[in-house]
Parts: C-alpha cells; sequence; structure tokens
C-alpha cells in the first residue's frame, strides 16, 4: 500500500517523539491528524456566478478532490442572502489525500509565499485544532496565474486527535508546518 513520505515520517519518527516528550503509556494515545479542511468563502457570488464556477475549478485543482457547495442557512437582508445560496466551496481530506496535500503545502506552496516568516501560533482553537488563511491562492503551482479571474484566499483547518494545542502545535511542527518565531 502506497505511503507518503509524511505518513512515513509519521510513524517512525513523530510517534516516538511524542511518547518520549509527552510520556504516553501507548501509541494509541500519540494525537493523530485527523482530517484537513480546505474551505473558501465567496461573498461576491450573489452578484457573479461565474465566479463559484471559478473557485470550485481552482479547489479541486489545489487539494486533487473534488469540492463541494457550502450553502447558506438563514436568510440575511444586510448580505443580500436568502437561505440556501451558495456562500462557499469547501473540500475535507483524509488519509492518502491529506498528506499530500499537507506535503504540497509544506514544501511548495508556503515557500512562494513574499515574505514568509510562519504561520501565527495564535490560531489554535483550545481543543488541539488548527486553522490558517491563505490570501491568495497563485501560491498554488496547480493554479494557472492568467487564468485568475478574482484573488480570494481560503481557509486550511487542520483536526488533530489531540487533547491541547500544546500537543498539537508540536505534531503540526514535526510534520514541517513553519511557526513563527517569538
Amino acid at each position: 500500500m502506497y505511503q507518503s513520505k509524511l505518513q512515513n515520517l509519521y510513524k517512525k519518527k513523530i510517534v516516538p517523539s511524542l511518547i518520549k516528550k509527552f510520556g504516553y503509556k501507548s501509541v494509541m494515545e500519540v494525537p493523530k491528524l485527523e482530517k484537513i479542511v480546505v474551505h473558501q468563502g465567496i461573498g461576491l457570488s450573489v452578484s457573479d456566478k461565474k465566479i463559484i464556477d471559478f473557485s470550485m475549478k481552482e479547489i479541486t485543482d489545489i487539494t486533487g478532490q473534488k469540492a463541494i457547495f457550502c450553502y447558506s442557512k438563514h436568510d440575511e437582508s444586510g448580505f443580500k442572502l436568502r437561505k440556501g445560496m451558495i456562500i462557499g466551496v469547501k473540500v475535507t481530506l483524509r488519509r492518502i489525500k491529506m498528506f499530500e496535500f499537507l506535503e504540497r503545502l509544506i514544501f511548495v506552496s508556503l515557500p512562494r509565499v513574499r515574505d514568509f516568516n510562519g504561520v501565527k501560533k495564535s490560531s489554535f482553537d483550545g481543543y488541539g485544532n488548527y486553522n490558517m488563511g491563505i490570501m491568495e491562492q497563485i501560491i498554488y503551482p496547480e493554479i494557472n496565474i492568467d487564468k485568475i479571474k478574482k484573488n480570494m484566499g481560503m481557509n486550511i483547518t487542520f483536526v488533530t486527535s489531540s487533547k491541547n494545542d500544546i500537543e498539537a502545535q508540536d505534531l503540526l511542527s514535526f510534520f514541517g508546518i513553519p511557526f513563527k518565531k517569538n
């Protein structure tokens, strides 16, 4: 069975390092990366329907998995929204696709960000999950810069099985997520 480099790294180096650092009694206690959710909000979709199609294609190309639509749950007159309108696209990555996306993010896409000093440590939610925002989708090599209609960022959520933010930060650091130095 095929395993990515990061899957092998997790099994051979990260698990023993986390056991040693936190004193887990069993390998099953060691936190793991459960899923990565890539989400792009489309606020302009109310006025321009073509943006939805471009966004769907971009997220699908970036992640390698077909994106799904996110619909509004309520009417919101201030935003000119009706219940059931498309307001975003998202992809939930698990297993091999998750590790392949993480590998491309760490080694290819993040180094392409201008003036990059690392990602913020303050974006943990208290339950071991981490959220980060990407301002422009052009950092991904899968995106053709000439075909971009509008620069739209995206949110990436890393869902871990850790009990707290310290364990999750160590897990993501061992994977190679470059956190900012204090």
